[in-house]
C-alpha cells in the first residue's frame, strides 16, 4: 500500500497552532513572569540609562512580522529539545529571584522564549527568528557590578579625551581623576556624565537603523561596534564644549536646561556620526573593483 506524505503546514494552520500557544501558555507566562516583567518595565520608565529597553520588543515583533511570509513557508517540526530549554529558563529564573539577580530573572525570559519556539515549532523556526530573539538581550538592563565596572573608566576616558582636546584648543587644564580643573571652575564629570547611558542607546539604535538600511550582516556588525567610539568621542565633545563655555562664556550656560539640551544635541550628532560612517562604507564598497 502506497505511503502518502504528510501534509505540509499552510500559513493558516501555522496561524492557528500560534494563536492557540499564546491562548493557553500566555497566561501561564504571564503569571509565573508577571512580577519580573513589570518591573523591567517600571525601570524603562524611570531609568534613563535604560529608556531605550522599551523600543527592543516593539523591534523584535516587527523583524518576525517582516518575516511571516518566509516563517509561512517553512515545516513545523517541533524538538524535545525545546523543552530542556524551556526547564533551563525556568531555573535561571528561580535562581535569579532568590539571589535577588534581576539580569539573571530578566533573560530567563528571553531564553523561554527561544525554548517554546523551538518545542512547538522547531530549529528551523528559531533560526529564522535567531536575529529578533537576540536583539531581546538589548532590552535587559545590564548587572548594577557590570554597569559600575563600565562606567568608571568611561568616566576616566571621557576626561581625558577632554581635558587633551581643550589644551589643544588653548584652554589651561589640570586634570585630577575624572575632575577637569579649568580657571575659572572645576568640571566634574560624574556617572551621569560617562556617557554611558549614549552608549548603549546608540548601539541599539545602530542594530535598528543597520537592519533597516543595510542588507549586508558584516556592515551591520560593522556599524554596531562603531557605536561604541562613536558615543565615547562624542560625549568627550560634549564635555569639551561645557569647558569652552565655562571659560569664554557664561557658567550658567553650562548647567541645568542648558547642559540637558547639549546631552541630546550630541546624541542626535552620534546619530550623524553613524549615518555618515554607513554611507562612507557604501561608497567605499561601490568603488571597489569586482573581480
Amino acid at each position: 500500500m502506497a505511503q502518502t506524505a504528510a501534509p505540509i503546514p499552510t500559513a493558516k494552520t501555522i496561524s492557528k497552532q500560534v494563536w492557540w500557544i499564546l491562548f493557553t501558555l500566555g497566561p501561564l507566562v504571564l503569571y509565573v513572569y508577571g512580577p519580573t516583567l513589570l518591573g523591567l518595565v517600571r525601570q524603562w520608565w524611570h531609568d534613563p540609562n535604560f529608556g531605550h529597553g522599551s523600543l527592543v520588543p516593539l523591534f523584535s515583533a516587527f523583524v518576525v512580522w517582516h518575516r511571516r511570509a518566509r516563517l509561512a513557508l517553512l515545516p513545523v517540526k517541533p524538538s524535545w529539545a525545546g523543552l530542556a530549554v524551556v526547564i533551563f529558563s525556568l531555573a535561571m529564573l528561580v535562581a535569579g529571584v532568590l539571589g535577588a539577580e534581576l539580569f539573571l530573572a530578566r533573560s530567563s525570559f528571553v531564553f523561554l522564549l527561544a525554548g517554546l519556539v523551538i518545542l512547538f515549532c522547531g530549529w528551523n523556526y528559531f533560526r529564522e527568528v535567531l536575529f529578533a530573539w537576540g536583539c531581546l538581550f538589548l532590552m535587559v538592563p545590564i548587572p548594577t557590578i557590570v554597569f559600575s565596572q563600565i562606567t568608571l573608566p568611561l568616566q576616566l576616558l571621557a576626561s581625558k579625551l577632554a581635558s587633551h582636546a581643550l589644551e589643544l584648543l588653548g584652554v589651561p587644564v589640570l586634570r585630577n581623576g575624572n575632575i577637569i580643573h579649568l580657571a575659572n571652575l572645576s568640571l566634574e564629570v560624574a556617572e551621569a556624565c560617562s556617557g554611558i547611558r549614549s552608549l548603549i542607546s546608540l548601539v541599539t539604535l545602530a542594530v535598528i537603523y543597520g537592519y533597516f538600511t543595510e542588507a549586508r550582516v558584516v556592515v551591520r556588525g560593522v556599524l554596531a561596534i562603531a557605536a561604541i567610539p562613536i558615543a565615547v568621542t562624542a560625549n568627550a565633545l560634549r564635555i569639551v564644549g561645557t569647558g569652552l563655555l565655562v571659560e569664554y562664556g557664561n557658567q550658567a550656560l553650562a548647567e541645568g536646561f542648558f547642559h540637558l539640551f547639549s546631552g541630546w544635541l550630541i546624541f542626535v550628532m552620534s546619530l550623524v556620526l553613524l549615518w555618515a560612517l554607513h554611507k562612507a562604507i557604501q561608497a567605499v564598497m561601490k568603488a571597489r573593483p569586482k573581480c
